[in-house]
């Protein structure tokens, strides 16, 4: 099931989406609750301190830690919202209430025992006031006046002039609690004790959560449908390619895949047009080598074994005609040592196993040993071979004995398609990008406009009618091609039919 790729898309979606929004909705909520928690604890603190001032006369409500501007602006909508509903909502009503003048003693609170407090009934805030013994003056709920609530840690700390105030919400109704403390003439007269359920935050929030777990679902069932199209679109074409590749690994190498967007998706299908092009070119030159080669051996072979079948049936004994067939033999067995030899050059191009001996090469020098060595050749068929050096050339970074091999076939080649009386010239010239460029000139036959594009494939000739003794096997230019390939130049050709051709090399310089 998971090794489908689409499954696995859709899932990441998925996976992303359900990371998003609980990290998101995670931070959010409890980003709410902390705000909630202190807007509320800002209107409690603001009753207790109504409270006081209106009950106690000259009282100064202790502020808690840190309570400056700053600190009461950072809730300014939630907190302006809460506070001005609270002020509306609470009406202080008190009955039996007698208020000393302000004394500079020891002020007593006892006087707020016979005092009836009554709050709105839209308020759910519960107010008690307590003496510096932490015994209960006041309740606005007449629950527990009269007893001591000095055991309460919040009025423990209240009592020693501290702000305290803890949530709750361990039990099924969260509330939250104050321990203002309140002095005069600053001295410690008593503590304004309030509370107020969260039934309200308590509501918002599970509402809150309730709508983030329906936008959460929505945004999986979107993700999955949008992971679903998605998913099949990039499915598509993998399958297409899954489908090709496994026709081509059964040998059908003409598969093409359609190529229709330019992403990676794309770029990847049309290197695979590309790798099964290449692969069926490559194909087909193996069919063609391979048949070539095995024409190239047939014929010596045939002539071989023909001559020494008439030698065994009594030409043997006739001299001439016996030094005459040996001699054939002879040159046929060279045909063939040189056909082995240069198909094992080419084989060791192809896996670079050439080994080459890499030294300072003197190119002008090493051109007129060649031209020396084929100057007998040249001079059968009247053809003259020259040299032209520009001045201040640099060496050479090559091979010397594989450099003379390519020398030898290009130059083998220009006296085979040149008429006599043409002369062939070598040239060495500085090349670009520091290099060393050679180009063999001739005015010769040319080469065909439509034969260009194939002269260096292997066993290729533009005159399939010449004889093998006038064409050679078609490897010597493949073999020069493939010898300055291994050195990191480049070899062209540029010709016209019936004006003659250049040859040209580059060769990397000291």
């Amino acid at each position: 099931m998971f090794s489908s790729i689409r499954i696995k898309l859709i899932l990441s979606y998925l996976t992303v989406i359900i990371l998003a929004m609980g990290l998101s909705g995670f931070l959010l909520l409890s980003f709410l609750e902390r705000y909630f928690l202190e807007a509320t604890e800002d209107g409690l603190l603001t009753q207790a301190q109504i409270t006081a001032q209106a009950l106690i006369p000259g009282a100064v409500a202790q502020s808690p830690p840190g309570d400056d501007e700053a600190q009461r602006s950072r809730l300014a909508s939630v907190y302006n919202t809460i506070q001005q509903q609270q002020s509306r909502n609470l009406s202080l009503q008190t009955e039996n209430v007698f208020v000393p003048e302000l004394a500079t003693g020891n002020m007593d609170l006892s006087y707020l025992s016979d005092a009836s407090l009554q709050f709105s009934a839209q308020l759910e805030t519960r107010i008690q006031i307590l003496d510096t013994q932490g015994t209960v003056l006041v309740d606005s709920r007449q629950e527990q006046q009269g007893m001591s609530l000095q055991d309460d840690p919040l009025v423990t700390q209240a009592l020693t002039g501290q702000y305290a105030s803890r949530t709750d919400q361990s039990g099924e109704n969260d509330w939250m609690y104050l321990a203002l403390p309140t002095v005069v003439d600053n001295q410690l007269v008593g503590v304004i004790y309030v509370s107020q359920p969260l039934s309200d935050v308590t509501a918002i929030l599970s509402d809150l959560r309730t709508r983030w777990l329906a936008a959460t679902l929505i945004a999986l069932v979107l993700s999955g449908l949008v992971g679903l199209l998605l998913s099949t679109a990039i499915a598509r074409p993998l399958r297409r390619l899954t489908v090709a590749a496994a026709a081509v690994a059964q040998g059908q190498l003409d598969q093409q895949v359609p190529v229709r967007s330019r992403d990676e998706i794309g770029r990847l299908s049309r290197t695979f047009n590309e790798m099964t092009a290449r692969l069926q070119a490559s194909r087909q030159m193996q069919i063609d080598f391979v048949a070539n080669v095995s024409h190239e051996l047939r014929t010596p072979l045939t002539s071989i074994k023909g001559m020494i079948e008439t030698l065994r049936d009594g030409a043997v004994d006739d001299l001439e005609v016996r030094d005459h067939f040996l001699g054939t033999v002879e040159n046929e067995t060279d045909r063939l040592t040189r056909l082995v030899n240069d198909l094992l050059i080419l084989s060791r191009a192809d896996s670079e196993a050439l080994n080459l001996r890499r030294e300072s090469c003197d190119l002008p020098q090493l051109v007129h040993a060649c031209l020396e060595r084929l100057t007998p050749l040249a001079n059968t068929k009247h053809i003259t071979l020259a040299s032209e050096s520009a001045s201040a050339v640099p060496p050479a970074w090559a091979d010397s004995d594989r450099i003379e091999q390519v020398l030898v076939n290009l130059l083998d080649n220009a006296i085979k398609f040149s008429k006599p009386g043409d002369t062939v010239t070598v040239k060495i010239t500085a090349g670009p990008d520091q290099s060393v460029l050679v180009q063999v000139c001739d005015d010769g036959l040319g080469i065909p406009a439509e034969d260009l594009p194939r002269i260096g494939q292997r066993f290729y000739r533009v005159d399939k009618a010449r004889t093998r003794t006038e064409g050679g096997s078609g490897l010597g230019l493949a073999i020069a091609q493939a010898l300055v390939s291994a050195h990191g130049g480049q070899l062209w050709l540029e010709s016209q039919d019936g004006q003659g051709t250049v040859v040209s090399f580059t060769l990397p310089a000291l």
